[in-house]
């Protein structure tokens, strides 16, 4: 038999968050602790399905009228226009004037990569792979992928976290988009930045946009987490709104997967705010053959769900009310660490823990601290020091914060 024709093919490593799950479940030890799952879990370390998405799917089960037909290509039209609604407000000026558009996609990342690859080939021209694209330092693994692989050849890093500090490097990150070329594309993270858990505040936003805007930068949000930051949907669309509110054209990626607990149903969408209805009509034209050749048209089942709910003013409060809930306990879990953390003596300053918001806080463990967690505590979390506050519970805080003034007691 002749080799494989696949036999110079390497193996890829392992996606990170996804290994240390795999290792999470095959540890045997009783005192385990998952800090690494990117997803929300209840104070008994349970997925949770949002009581008003169980109430939608009902409805949807007993509507005869739906069937399983294809959708348009861009995807379900109430779906569309309720997402870009609420990440720009009932009363935004773009919505008024007609010059927002949207594309359903498969999560955030499908959204990312739709603009990632119409940016590719229309921005500011054609064929734009020497374009900069400019990503936070850290941000999400995801970022540089997925503009990598849609064909950007110039992916750079920008400053955001100021690791001594343990918190925004406002002035760096400044510094950086003075000297970023005109037209170059950045990467924001809409709120409860991943993997810090560190925003700007509306003033420092501000001073970013008049940065962007004198030097016709293009910004590119990631809104993974609206509603599940802070409890308020209108507090953390603040960013976007008021980039738009400056007048930038932008793309703004939704996902739905937090904060209404749709992980594997995958549903996203895009928001394109443009200057016209015209210029906006024919970035669509041209979202819609990119979508044609990468998933032809999209599902439908989570789509639904909330579009369904968006729509109707009581499903709308319910969620709101799943939502707040959902923020309340990680919000609970930060105060509960950093008590333990500052009443333990543990070296350093916690008030990072409560100053980050959303899921994930940077603790400043650095890779030898997190190695010990790991293997002689069972507890785990990224290299990086990010942990996943959804982890915490009321039963294992006491645990983790004994390991954590241990880890950083004992290993310099």
């Amino acid at each position: 038999m002749a080799a494989s024709i696949f036999a110079a093919v390497p193996s890829a490593p392992p996606v990170a968050v996804f290994k240390l799950t795999a290792d999470f479940r095959e540890d045997a030890d009783s005192r385990k602790v998952n800090l690494g799952v990117g997803a929300y879990r209840t104070d008994e370390g349970q997925p949770w399905v949002l009581p008003v998405v169980k109430k939608v799917e009902q409805m949807i089960a007993n509507d005869n009228s739906l069937n399983h037909e294809y959708l348009p290509i861009l995807g379900l039209p109430e779906f569309r226009a309720n997402a870009s609604r609420i990440a720009l407000g009932d009363d935004s000026p773009a919505i008024k004037e007609k010059r927002i558009g949207s594309v359903q996609s498969l999560g955030g990342t499908g959204a990312l990569r739709i603009g990632a690859e119409f940016l590719r080939r229309w921005y500011n021209g054609n064929n734009n792979t020497a374009t900069p694209v400019y990503v936070s330092t850290p941000t999400w693994e995801n970022h540089n992928s997925v503009f990598m692989d849609a064909g950007f050849k110039d992916i750079r890093p920008y400053h955001y976290w100021d690791a001594a500090k343990r918190g925004l490097d406002l002035q760096g990150l400044l510094n950086d988009m003075e000297q970023a070329p005109e037209f170059s594309i950045f990467i924001l993270h809409a709120c409860a930045h991943n993997p810090t858990g560190t925003d700007p505040t509306p003033e420092q936003w501000k001073q970013i946009a008049a940065v962007m805007k004198r030097r016709r930068l293009f910004p590119f949000f990631d809104s993974a987490y609206q509603g599940f930051a802070s409890g308020s949907l209108d507090k953390d669309a603040w960013a976007v709104r008021y980039f738009v509110s400056e007048g930038f054209e932008l793309f703004c990626a939704q996902s739905f997967s937090k904060n209404f607990g749709l992980y594997n149903e995958r549903v996203g969408n895009l928001t394109v705010v443009g200057k016209d209805a015209d210029n906006v009509q024919r970035v669509l034209s041209q979202m819609e053959k990119i979508v044609r050749t990468t998933w032809s048209n999209p599902p439908a089942q989570g789509a639904r769900i909330v579009a369904t709910t968006l729509s109707s003013p009581q499903l709308f409060d319910e969620w709101k009310g799943n939502v707040k809930t959902m923020a309340d306990r990680v919000l609970l879990m930060r105060s509960e660490l950093r008590s333990r953390l500052e009443a333990l003596g543990t070296p350093g300053t916690w008030n990072h823990i409560t100053e980050q918001i959303g899921m994930f806080s940077f603790t400043g463990l650095n890779p030898k601290q997190v190695e010990y967690m790991v293997k002689e505590k069972h507890i785990y979390l990224m290299a990086s020091g990010r942990i996943n506050m959804c982890g915490l519970t009321t039963k294992n805080l006491d645990y983790v914060a004994k390991s954590i003034h241990e880890a950083v007691t004992k290993i310099q």
